[in-house]
């Protein structure tokens, strides 16, 4: 039909214009299969990880992987596979359980890595980085002559147009299939350039920012060992997007920062700067100011010692340079991050399973509950049910595993509680009735 409409032959098959090798790099297609039987089996696969019904609990299966195994397999430096951060190899394990790992999206917007896993049984969405350099294909289209296959590099930790939207995409996935979101951040920021400014990353970004604002599940971002978190990309999944739901963690090799320290220094120590300071600091400069302004030297003697002083600050400059460069990056580091409020705490990556899971089975219990509170009296806000937790439970409210048994083993006193705010807000209405009935 589409011949007939153009007038010649162009197209020679539908795979042209709807095939795999169209829809899968276009988003269209979640996963590729080879048979039905595969087909069934992935979609299967998938449902297991959907509640039951709409607004129920995260379906939660039993595992005989323990969470409180350390995590074998660890990010380097150096660009590496993501996908082994959470599925691990056959000889060091990763974050998630064995064998739960499902990606989903995998042709599409290369630069991050979108799927489905379980954390000790607990289904979770899971959105990834990519640190390695990725190619988009672009093909010709038949029906101009003059079109050509274009093959355009993206380089890792950088969201473009299309991993801005896979992004915000799975996000809201996610969200209507009632899991938790893990986010592995690792970005060092947006691509800016021309062309990826007219391909609308900006509002692809915007997507990310709705999408989170709108989840309705825990959202846990976490910047592993190596990884760092810089510019617009910090912006997009900054937890005051969504405070009841967002908490960002980090581990300990991490950094976290708007610009990277050499980006600092450039900015906020330049040369003058550099200058002031070797002259305030270095004994030899010291003395070649003083001989330069105290004595009554000729013009000579005055450049020999300006051309001293000059060749004394060219030598420390890249000493100063390093320095200052190893304090702004003092400043990205996790303590200091923790120390200004922007992540929640430091958890280091051998034990960042056995947390993460302590925290999603509390986070479970908790929501439900704060739910029912807020079901049972409208006037009550998120902070003042959970100040009616707190105000039934001796442990540390710090302390997940505590918490998690807390909210197990006084699930009776619990339901008594709300049964009890139900009945006083009932009465308080009942009550606020009369009162206007008496004014009539």
């Amino acid at each position: 039909a589409l011949n007939k409409l153009l007038g010649r032959d162009v197209y020679t098959s539908q795979d042209q214009l709807g095939g795999p090798q169209v829809m899968v790099p276009n988003g269209v297609t979640h996963e590729e299969v080879e048979d039905d039987q595969a087909g069934v089996l992935s979609v299967l696969k998938w449902l297991s990880f959907v509640p039951k019904k709409v607004g129920d609990s995260p379906a939660i299966r039993g595992i005989s992987d323990p969470v409180e195994r350390a995590v074998e397999w660890r990010p380097t430096p150096t660009p590496y596979d993501p996908r082994l951060m959470c599925s691990g190899t056959p000889d060091q394990l990763g974050f998630f359980d064995k064998g739960s790992y499902k990606e989903y999206l995998a042709g599409w917007g290369k630069s991050v890595v979108v799927g489905r896993a379980r954390l000790g049984g607990i289904p979770m969405g899971v959105i990834n980085v990519e640190t390695r350099l990725v190619d988009k294909v672009v093909p010709a289209d038949p029906a101009d002559v003059n079109s050509r296959e274009a093959i355009l590099p993206q380089a890792g930790q950088v969201l473009f147009p299309d991993s801005s939207y896979k992004t915000a995409q799975a996000i809201r996935d996610f969200n209507k299939e009632g899991m938790p979101c893990m986010i592995f951040a690792n970005w060092r920021g947006f691509s800016g350039g021309s062309r990826d400014m007219a391909g609308e990353i900006l509002k692809f970004g915007a997507m990310i920012v709705d999408a989170l604002r709108e989840y309705e599940n825990p959202v846990y971002i976490y910047l592993p060992p190596h990884g760092e978190l810089r510019g617009g990309s910090w912006v997009v999944v900054d937890p005051t997007i969504n405070e009841e739901k967002m908490s960002m963690f980090a581990d300990p090799d991490s950094r976290g920062g708007i610009l990277e320290p050499a980006g600092i220094t450039e900015v906020k120590f330049r040369v003058p700067d550099q200058l002031k300071v070797m002259h305030r600091i270095d004994p030899q400069l010291q003395l070649l100011d003083a001989e330069l302004e105290g004595s009554d030297m000729d013009p000579d003697g005055q450049s020999a010692i300006k051309e001293q002083i000059k060749a004394r600050e060219d030598l420390l400059k890249p000493v100063y340079l390093q320095a200052a460069t190893e304090f702004a990056d003092l400043h990205d580091k996790t303590g200091r991050m923790k120390a200004k409020g922007v992540i929640s705490a430091a958890v280091p990556w051998e034990q960042s399973r056995e947390y993460f899971y302590n925290l999603a089975k509390r986070r479970i219990s908790q929501d439900a509950y704060v739910s029912q509170l807020k079901a049972a009296d409208s006037t009550l806000s998120t902070a003042a049910a959970l100040d009616i937790l707190k105000s039934m439970c001796s442990a540390d409210w710090e302390d997940n595993t505590a918490i998690s048994s807390f909210y197990t083993d006084s699930a009776a006193e619990i339901a008594a509680k709300i049964a009890s705010v139900k009945k006083e807000s009932i009465q308080s209405k009942i009550d606020a009735l009369n009162a206007q009935l008496g004014e009539l």
